[in-house]
């Protein structure tokens, strides 16, 4: 296969992948509104409401920052003189990572205001663990940030 056909196999595939995840995107944003609409047209707790809010709007901002990768990395043309793999996770894994990151810190949170609200303390070591998940996390990306700067 030549360069000028994978070049556009594999932009074809990116735009495809981007388009799916945009549309998931947006679903979610959609799915977010009206869960907010209906909590309150429903008379729900709004603390409940607004909490699963803010998850479902963080999960809807992760699957967008991965369309936007796909997008940027995949769809421009194959180059001999491309940058190296490593080069590119520097750029692109700290933006998608800490998306992650925050999404889990506030899953947690999320979850020790709610065990502790329903005196569910013998559930706090889940919230917990995924606290110090994405602490561990964080560290990690932070070590291959380090390990891999060019000035070392």
């Amino acid at each position: 296969m030549n360069n000028s056909s994978a070049s556009l196999i594999r932009t074809v595939f990116a735009k495809v992948f981007t388009l799916i995840f945009f549309g998931l995107a947006v679903v979610i944003i959609f799915s977010l509104f009206f869960n907010v609409v209906e909590g309150i047209i429903n008379k729900e707790n709004l603390t409940e409401v607004l909490l699963s809010s803010i998850n479902t709007g963080i999960i809807g901002l992760a699957v967008f920052e991965l369309a936007l990768i796909i997008n940027k990395e995949y769809s421009g043309p194959i180059e001999d003189d491309e940058k190296d793999a490593v080069g590119t996770l520097r750029e692109t894994l700290p933006r998608f990572i800490g998306t992650v990151c925050v999404a889990l810190s506030l899953e947690g949170l999320i979850m020790v205001i709610k065990y502790s609200q329903l005196d569910l303390a013998g559930n706090l070591y889940y919230p917990v663990a995924i606290i110090i998940s994405t602490a561990f996390l964080l560290s990690a990306l932070g070590l291959f940030i380090y390990l891999t700067d060019k000035r070392s």
